[in-house]
Parts: structure tokens; sequence; C-alpha cells
């Protein structure tokens, strides 16, 4: 290494200054000893592997370089360490539209889940070991192309809103959906297999978090809010990345109008084919979903069962009305059965009572012709005398009632002597006149 010595003069001393003359010891220099002083620090160090390796500073730093990619490599081995696909490594820079960003830096088991350090750890690695200047140290034949790859993978995955547009349309992310001989294979293989297509699905849902397709024990509340939340999906993705490029020349506007609006309408097209594509992916799954079968055959169990109910509770109703009207009219039956009977026993008693009376009226108009008609004994009644003692007895029956005529008749059976018999008549005939029921004197021949 080159030395350079610089001369600088000594500054002018200030007025005044009497140093020397001023100058008062206040210590001694001790002895001096001899000590041995050995190199240390990187420089050294390098000088010395240098010399012992016999290498020129050029020849150090190449070999120092490719030490410190290899560390760097065995650092990332552990997320980020992919095998470089020989078909890559000769892309052309100028198609970096059709590049794989994520496996142009190793990072294809990550994609759209790959931290922004892991970009640039990454970036990192790919930039050591593909560096233009590293590869010329190396004696590599091969050009920068794959070095302006990295590049623009790089600045499309660190830029948030070039990272959005590439992941809308990374195909490579995307889970494809199960067969339904393969997601009817056993009971958990519906969930193993269709879980991750939804997951792949989700990284496009503006509403985070996205409900999980869940297992065989779900809710019947968590599986709908799982298809609802699907059916009315709301996305973000866009087809910006695939729009074509439009002219920067200001001299062709038509042209470069012409471009946008066919841009405009093909990212429309997609947008619509893509929103086509996840409903069918929904509807397939749930046609393949046994939970939904099984809400629906308990959602039928319990109207079954509530139609069951519901016609046996008319049955009873109609079964408590039917025996009602029989109880109601078996008892107007006995009613009327009963009311039949005592009407018949009414008129029973009523012809009895009749008859009563009738032998009873026969038994008083009896008592006054055997008495003679109240003259006495071998005197002979005459028409008159005969026609005026029934009118008489007959004006008094016409007074009387049934039991009356009874008492009466009692008093009467059995007395054959005109005084008897007459004084019968005329007590009876005395308390009709008492009562009010005859006037007095209007009897000829009892009441005397």
């Amino acid at each position: 290494m080159a030395t350079v010595q610089i001369s600088l003069p000594l500054p002018v001393l200030p007025e005044g200054w009497s140093a020397p003359n001023d100058f008062k010891a206040i210590g001694a220099l001790s002895t001096p000893n001899q000590r041995n002083l050995e190199p240390v620090g990187p420089h050294f160090l390098a000088h010395a592997r240098r010399k012992r390796h016999k290498r020129t500073f050029s020849e150090d730093e190449r070999i120092q370089a490719q030490e410190n990619v290899k560390k760097v490599e065995d650092e990332d081995a552990d997320d980020i360490s992919e095998s470089e696909d020989p078909l890559m490594l000769g892309r052309d820079a100028k198609d970096w539209k059709g590049q794989d960003h994520y496996a142009v830096l190793g990072l294809s088991k990550h994609r759209y889940r790959a931290t922004d350090s892991q970009i640039k750890r990454a970036h990192r690695k790919k930039v050591l070991r593909h560096h233009p200047d590293k590869r010329a140290a190396t004696g590599s034949s091969e050009d920068d192309s794959f070095f302006k790859c990295i590049q623009k993978a790089f600045e499309v995955l660190t830029d948030p809103i070039k990272r959005r547009q590439f992941d809308s349309v990374d195909e490579n992310a995307n889970v494809d959906p199960p067969s339904k001989k393969a997601a009817s294979k056993s009971p958990s293989a519906f969930y193993k297999l269709w879980g991750p297509v939804f997951e792949s699905e989700a990284r496009f849902s503006k509403t985070q978090p996205v409900p999980k397709l869940g297992n065989d024990r779900s809710s019947k509340e968590e599986v709908e809010e799982f298809y609802n939340f699907w059916f009315n999906f709301e996305s973000w993705r866009s087809f910006e990345y695939q729009d074509e490029d439009v002219p920067d020349d200001t001299e062709n506007r038509d042209q470069k109008r012409h471009v946008e609006r066919k841009n405009n309408n093909a990212r429309k097209k997609k947008k619509s084919e893509d929103i086509a594509r996840l409903r069918q992916l929904v509807d397939d799954c749930l046609a393949g979903d046994e939970r939904i079968k099984k809400f629906k055959k308990e959602a039928r169990a319990g109207k079954d069962k509530k139609r069951l109910d519901r016609e046996a509770e008319e049955r009873r109703v109609v079964e408590e009305a039917k025996k009602a009207r029989e109880e109601k009219d078996k008892l107007m039956k006995e009613k009327e059965e009963a009311e039949k009977a005592e009407k018949v026993e009414g008129k029973k008693a009523k012809d009895a009572a009749k008859n009563a009376a009738k032998k009873n009226k026969r038994v008083l108009k009896g008592s006054v012709k055997d008495a003679n008609y109240l003259l006495p004994k071998g005197q002979e009644a005459g028409a008159k005398r005969v026609d005026e003692v029934l009118g008489d007895v007959e004006a008094v029956t016409g007074k009387l009632d049934n039991e009356e005529l009874a008492v009466l008749a009692g008093k009467l059976t059995g007395l054959k002597l005109a005084e008897e018999v007459g004084a019968v008549w005329k007590e009876e005939v005395q308390r009709l006149e008492e009562e009010g029921k005859l006037k007095t004197g209007e009897m000829k021949t009892l009441g005397s």
C-alpha cells in the first residue's frame, strides 16, 4: 500500500507567549521498557490470509465473496431455498409479464403468503448468486438476463399495488377443486380436499377473516354462515396485470384510447368469468356436502313431527267434538225419553185422577140416590126432587177439585141414611159458601 506524506506548517505562536521562561516541571518520565507488539485487526488478518495462501488482492476478494454467498445460502436454506430450473435461468428479461416472480426469487411455496422480510432475503440471495460482476469473476458465460428477471421480480413484489395485481392472476397459487369421486371416498376426504380450495380463494376476499369450511361436527349455524359468505363473496381480484401495454407516444392518441377500452372490456369479461367460476365451485361443494343433506333430513323430520303432531291434535279435537256431540245427543235423548216418560206418567196420573174423579162423582151421586135423594124413608122421590138433588150435586162437585172430591167421597162412603148423607152434604155446602165458591141459598136441597 502506498504511503502519502503531507507537510503542514506549524501555527504561529501568539504574541506574549513565554512558556519556555515560565515552564515548571511537575513530574519526571518513567524508565523506558522494551515490549513486543503484535499486529491485530481485520486488515492484518486479511494480510495474513493473503500471505499464507499466496493470493493477490483480487483473488482473495473473489474467494471471500464466494464464501459469503455460501454463508448466506446456508443461513437462508431453511425457508427460501429452492432449486433453480434451467429453463427459468434462460428466460428473456423482456418477457417479464410471463415470468413467475415468486419462482424467480425462490418463493414458490410461499407465494402470496411471503412476507416482506422473506422477499428481501430471497432477493439478496439471488443477487449474490447471479450478480453480473460475480458471474464474471467466476468466469461464467451467463449473461445478465436472469439478473434482470430477479430485479423485475423484486420490483413487482415489493410494490404493494403491483404485487396485488400479480397475485390476482397468479394461477400457480390456486388449488384445483377435487373431483366428486375423490371427495366422496371417505367422510374426512371432503373436508381435507375442499378446505385448501377455499383457503386459496379466501386471499381475494375484501372481508377478513374468512369463515372456514369446518368439519362433520360443525353446527348448522356455522355451515350456513360459510355458504352465505361464499354465495355473497366480495372479491378485490383484478386483472390489470394482463393488460395489453398502452403505447407511450402521444402522437397516436386514438390508438392509446382504443387499447385502454380493449383492456377495460377484457377486465370486465375476466371478472365476470371469475365470478361464475367461483359460484360454480361453491355449488359443487354444496352439492357434495353431507352436512347439508343431514340438516335437510333433520328439517324434514322436524316438519314431519310437527305435521304428525298437528294431525294428532286435529284428530284429538275431532274426537273430542264427536264425543261431546254424542254425549249431548245422549243427554238430549235421555231428556226426551224422561220427558216422554214423564208425559206418559202424567197422562196416566191425569187419566187416573180423571177416572178417580168420575168414580168419586158416581160415589157422590150414588150417595144421594142411596139416601132416597135425602127424603125420609118410605117417601118416594119424584122426578122434580131427583132433578133438584142431582142438580145441586152437580153444582157442588163442579166447585171441587179431585182431592176435595176424594175427601167428600170418603166421607160419604158407607153412609145410607138420609140424615147422615144430608149432614155431610150440608157441611160441604157451608164450607164452599164460606170460601165464596157458592152463594148462600144457592143450593135448593143440599144446604137446607
